[in-house]
This record gives structure tokens, C-alpha cells and sequence, in this order.
């Protein structure tokens, strides 16, 4: 059987809205970071067989084909091409599946797959719901699911009641991501995967933004508590929610000619890849459902894998997940989440799997697994080997 292989895994750090990565364009931000993937893998550009950019926000700096785009704004020839992919928060985790498909087919020996978001300069709903834009969903849609606004705020409300979650659980959950986060900082565990970025420091003088910018090194369980709700009658706020954030995020995956061609050792291979839909109301549930269905077919057990990656986009999730695999909590999300780390939409997915690699090749694990609530109801499942 021929194989996926991951030979280089970055990211950035995550730039708070109105931060330190307010200044780049998106297609620059993404450039930099494939540069960076080249340079660590040691590879000649030219022989990057393509480009898969997650991105959510295709609109405005972000429209006609970031992934182009950011072929364009790095040292890749103009041989390479690159194309863009949207499966909402999962879209460089679908970026990575498309990559080692394409691998493991044999049509292609190495490609880059990555995720971009700007969330500063192409805000949320940029060109979804605007004046002469139109609604995304049609008659049919809506005749289907009659009088439902799909609303991920919505979704999550609807699981921290479903599973019976109190506020103090979720304060709890958010205060420990900050907590794994700046334990991570501290130690150091980031900074074999940050790509440093060139910034403006406050001062005016040169800098580089190698620190997630979203982590609250002051965070209290006090704090936590005094954080005002989303909604009236809910428990979920802002604490407990993903931090808006810019970033990019990449990994470069390969088979075994490529392999050979880089004469590298892979950091890890590609165990597993599915992705699942799910009920589109409440939206953000689908990762349950979608690791049992990857376990069953990697024919595997939850006690196989040494740690789990899972999105935070609201705790609920999460601690839902944890709830419905019967997974040990003290394996997920080891280094904090995006409560804490932020949450760069299309970026996600390999940022997740950036993190993930490298705390399996620190920790000297084996197996993890990736997954993340993503809009419409869907979740993508990835399982890695450390190698």
C-alpha cells in the first residue's frame, strides 16, 4: 500500500484581532509560512506538485484563490500551482486529506497542504449575508429544514444542554486551556513549530511574533466567572469560546518517491482520514459520531491513541466529545486549545496537526488523532503515527 507522509509541519503563532499579524496580508502570511515548509524540508521549491490552502473567508484579500495567491507571495516558481479549499474550521484539515490522497494515488509525489485566515482584515460573513450578496442558503435548503436559522452559537448552546453541562464546567474547561497553553509557552513546546513572522514592535523598532498573542498569562477562575454570557438564559461566553485570530498553518506531505527525493525522515504518516456530515441544526456535535466511525474503520480503540486534538470552538464541544469516546481527558489538547491558543478558521486544521506532531515526537507517543466541529455539520477525523 503506498503511504502518506508528513515530512515538515508549521505555523504561526496566533495574532489576536487588531494584533501583530493585522499588518500582513493574507497571502503573504501564507507565502512566508510555505517558504518555511520548503526550508525545513530542505527541498528544492520546484518540486512542489501543488498547493491546497484552506481558508473560510474567500472573500475580499482573500478571494480569487488564496492559494494561488500565496504560491505567488512566496519563493515557490510560478510551476507550482495552488488551489483553495472551504469545509469551514476543518478546511486545512481537508487540505491535509486531499494532499495525501494525492500522494497515495501516485499522481502526485509532493504537496503542500495549508490554511490561512486574516480574521482581522476579512472579518466573519465577509460577502455571506451582505447587501447584494444574497443568502447561502437556497429554497430547498430552507424548505428542508423550515424556520431553523443555523447559527454555531446556536449549536453549542443546544450541546451544553443535551449533555448537561454547567457554567462552572465550561469556566473550568476555558481556565485550563489557558493554563496547558502557558505551561506549553514556559517549556518551550512551541517553539520547535513557530514560524517567527516579522512584526512592528510597540516601540516602532523590528520585531518577531513568535508568542500566541491570545494566551492570558493572568487568567483566573474568578475571571472566568465574571465573564458576561453570550446569551441571555445560556451559560456559554466569550471565555469559553475560540479566540478570533490570524494565523497560517501548513504541513508538506508526501510518498515514498518523495520520500526518497528529499532524502528526509518523515516526522509521521497518515494512519486515518475520513470525514462525516451530521444533523446541520446543532451543528457542532458531528466529531463524536465521526471518531467512532474512524476508530471502527482504522480498527482501533480510543485507548489506542496517545492524544487527541479537538477543536475548541466552544467547550461544550470538547467536553462532549470527551464524554461520548470515554477518552482520557488528560490526553487532549495537551498544549491548550483555541480558547486560549485562538482559532484561525481555515488555518486550524494543520495548525492543529502542526501541535499535534510535535507533541507526539516530545512526549516519544505513538498515535494521534485530529478532529474538529465544522460548519453545516460535518467533522473531519485525522489519525497520525509519530515516526
Amino acid at each position: 500500500m503506498v503511504e502518506a507522509y508528513i515530512v515538515a509541519a508549521a505555523r504561526t503563532a496566533g495574532g489576536r484581532r487588531g494584533g501583530k499579524l493585522a499588518g500582513w496580508h493574507p497571502a503573504d502570511l501564507a507565502g512566508k509560512l510555505l517558504d518555511a515548509l520548503v526550508d525545513r524540508a530542505g527541498a528544492d521549491p520546484a518540486i512542489v506538485d501543488d498547493v491546497i490552502m484552506g481558508c473560510v473567508g474567500q472573500a475580499s484579500e482573500q478571494s480569487t484563490n488564496i492559494g494561488r495567491s500565496a504560491v505567488l507571495s512566496s519563493k515557490l516558481p510560478e510551476s507550482v500551482p495552488g488551489t483553495s479549499v472551504d469545509r469551514q474550521c476543518g478546511s486545512s484539515q481537508q487540505a491535509l486529506h486531499f494532499a495525501a490522497q494525492a500522494v497515495m494515488s501516485g499522481t502526485m509525489d509532493v504537496v503542500i497542504a495549508a490554511g490561512v485566515e486574516s480574521m482581522t482584515r476579512v472579518p466573519m460573513g465577509t460577502a455571506s449575508n451582505g447587501p447584494g450578496f444574497g443568502s447561502w442558503s437556497g429554497e430547498e435548503m430552507k424548505a428542508r429544514y423550515p424556520g431553523i436559522v443555523f447559527n454555531q452559537f446556536d449549536g453549542a448552546a443546544m450541546i451544553a444542554k443535551k449533555y448537561g453541562h454547567s457554567r462552572d464546567q465550561l469556566d473550568q474547561f476555558g481556565y485550563e486551556s489557558h493554563r496547558k497553553a502557558i505551561a506549553a509557552v514556559e517549556a518551550g513546546a512551541f517553539d520547535a513549530e513557530i514560524v517567527p513572522i516579522p512584526v512592528e514592535g510597540p516601540d516602532g523598532e523590528a520585531a518577531l511574533h513568535v508568542r500566541d498573542e491570545g494566551i492570558r498569562f493572568d487568567v483566573t477562575r474568578e475571571a472566568m466567572a465574571g465573564v458576561k454570557l453570550l446569551a441571555e438564559g445560556g451559560i456559554i461566553t466569550a471565555a469559553t469560546s475560540s479566540q478570533i485570530c490570524d494565523g497560517a498553518s501548513g504541513v508538506m506531505v508526501v510518498n515514498e518517491r518523495g520520500l526518497k527525493g528529499l532524502g528526509v525522515e518523515p516526522l509521521a504518516r497518515i494512519h486515518h482520514m475520513s470525514v462525516r456530515g451530521g444533523d446541520p441544526v446543532i451543528m457542532l456535535e458531528a466529531p463524536l459520531e465521526a471518531t467512532s466511525h474512524a476508530l471502527r474503520k482504522a480498527g482501533m480503540s480510543i485507548d489506542d491513541i496517545d492524544l487527541f486534538e479537538v477543536n475548541e470552538a466552544f467547550a461544550p464541544i470538547p467536553l462532549a466529545w470527551l464524554s461520548h469516546c470515554g477518552a482520557d481527558p488528560k490526553r487532549l489538547n495537551v498544549n491548550g486549545g483555541a480558547i486560549a491558543l485562538g482559532h484561525p478558521l481555515g488555518a486550524s486544521g494543520t495548525k492543529l496537526m502542526t501541535t499535534l506532531i510535535h507533541a507526539l515526537r516530545a512526549r516519544g507517543k505513538r498515535y494521534g488523532l485530529q478532529t474538529m466541529c465544522e460548519g453545516g455539520g460535518m467533522a473531519n477525523v485525522t489519525i497520525v503515527e509519530r515516526l
